[in-house]
Order: structure tokens, then C-alpha cells, then sequence
């Protein structure tokens, strides 16, 4: 048993595995298993295939529902920027999943605990993991919690148009006047500040800043859609 890894899951994320022997493997390397033989323990490699393949679906179906008119190759870029060892390893950073590894001595001297490859397979051993103990709704919940919130947070603004996803969601029932205003502008030409509000028939719905106006524009955009998403979940 990892010291410390159930007690982690359940206070931070509310998780409590009904068979550790899963949490175990999923967090073990190769390494620590050979160096281990009496042990007989298994490692996270075939947890991981599984858990790739529950984050590829996961993602697509919140995808697929939170952008009803985005084209399928857009969808594919968004998934494929959110589903990647980049945004996996910075997921299991966040998680705390790196102080849990079980490691061999090689690896824990080479630093491999800060490897960015390794925290990727650990986090998507640890969605397989949660996947068999607890089933699919479960894995919802966590990534819910860890993963989807970080469209919000911009981190993959880049290929997102959130102004036509504003305007597309405004006008769903009907014609509305949408408006950006420029508030303010500040600082040298070579590091422009750009402030811009975006209202709705006359009501200011977000505001956002940028380098330019554009980014700007998508900023408030952006605030105005999450405004839009809080208050659908206070209806519910």
C-alpha cells in the first residue's frame, strides 16, 4: 500500500477505492516492480492503456455536448490539445500524483518523478484505476473537478473563437444586438494594454483585456460565457 495516497484522494477529491490493490498498481513503475521481485507486484502499464482510452471518450463526450455547433475538426484539436502529455503531466502536478509514484532507485536518482512522460502515464493510470474500481461516472466526476475547468481558465484559448460561440449562443432564440466597446488602452506601443467590453441589447455581459483588441474581444467573450454557464448551473 502507497503511504499516504488513499488518505490524499480522499480528503482532497472526495474518492475512497474500493479495491487500493488498483491504486497501488497504478501508481507503480517497472523499475520499482524489479527491484522488488518477492513483492509480486504489478505496474501501471496496462492500467495506463485503459485509462488513455476512458480520457479520449470522456473528453470527446463533454466536448461533443459543450459545443454543439463546433465542427468536427476543431473538436478534434480541442481533444487533442486537452487529451496530450503536456496538459496530463501539469493535470498530475496539480493532483499531487508525482509525491506517490513507487519508483526504483535508478529512477528516483535520474529525477524521473519530474519527468513529464511519467507524470502523464500516471495520470492516465490513475483515471484506468478509477475507472475499475468505480465505473465511468466516477472518472466524470474527478476530471469534472480537474480537467474541464481549465477551458475557463483559458488554457486552451488559443483554439477556441469565443465570440462566435457568444454570439451563436445569444441568438439561439432570436435576433440580439451585440456590441464590444473599447474602455481603455495603456501602456507603450510595444506592450499595448487593450480593455473591451462585450453587452448584449444593451446590457454589459463581460469584459475582458488583451494585447490587442482581438484578444480583447475574445477575453469578454469568454467572461461572458462563463457568466452564461454559472448561471445555468444556479437554475439547476
Amino acid at each position: 500500500m502507497i503511504i499516504g495516497l488513499e488518505h490524499h484522494l480522499a480528503t482532497t477529491f472526495g474518492i475512497h477505492f474500493h479495491n487500493p490493490a488498483l491504486l497501488d498498481e497504478a501508481f507503480t513503475q517497472a523499475s520499482y516492480v524489479n527491484e522488488h521481485p518477492k513483492e509480486h507486484l504489478k505496474y501501471y502499464e496496462r492500467i495506463e492503456f485503459l485509462g488513455d482510452a476512458v480520457m479520449q471518450l470522456c473528453v470527446s463526450e463533454y466536448l461533443f455536448k459543450r459545443y454543439p455547433t463546433m465542427p468536427e475538426g476543431k473538436l478534434s484539436r480541442l481533444r487533442a490539445a486537452m487529451v496530450c502529455e503536456d496538459s496530463f503531466s501539469k493535470f498530475a502536478k496539480e493532483c499531487h500524483f508525482d509525491e506517490y509514484i513507487r519508483l526504483g532507485k535508478g529512477e528516483e536518482k535520474a529525477n524521473a518523478r519530474q519527468r513529464p512522460s511519467l507524470l502523464c502515464d500516471i495520470f492516465e493510470s490513475f483515471i484506468g484505476a478509477l475507472y475499475l474500481d468505480q465505473g465511468k461516472d466516477a472518472v466524470v466526476r474527478f476530471i469534472s473537478r480537474v480537467v474541464f475547468p481549465k477551458l475557463d481558465m483559458g488554457w486552451f484559448d488559443h483554439l477556441l473563437d469565443h465570440k462566435t460561440e457568444l454570439q451563436e449562443r445569444l441568438q439561439e432564440n432570436g435576433d440580439c444586438h451585440i456590441e464590444y466597446r473599447l474602455e481603455a488602452a495603456s501602456g507603450p506601443d510595444n506592450d499595448r494594454q487593450y480593455t473591451m467590453t462585450v453587452w448584449a441589447d444593451g446590457h454589459q455581459i463581460g469584459e475582458g483585456t488583451g494585447h490587442s483588441k482581438k484578444a480583447a474581444e475574445q477575453a469578454a467573450a469568454a467572461q461572458a460565457l462563463r457568466g452564461m454557464a454559472d448561471g445555468r448551473s444556479e437554475e439547476r
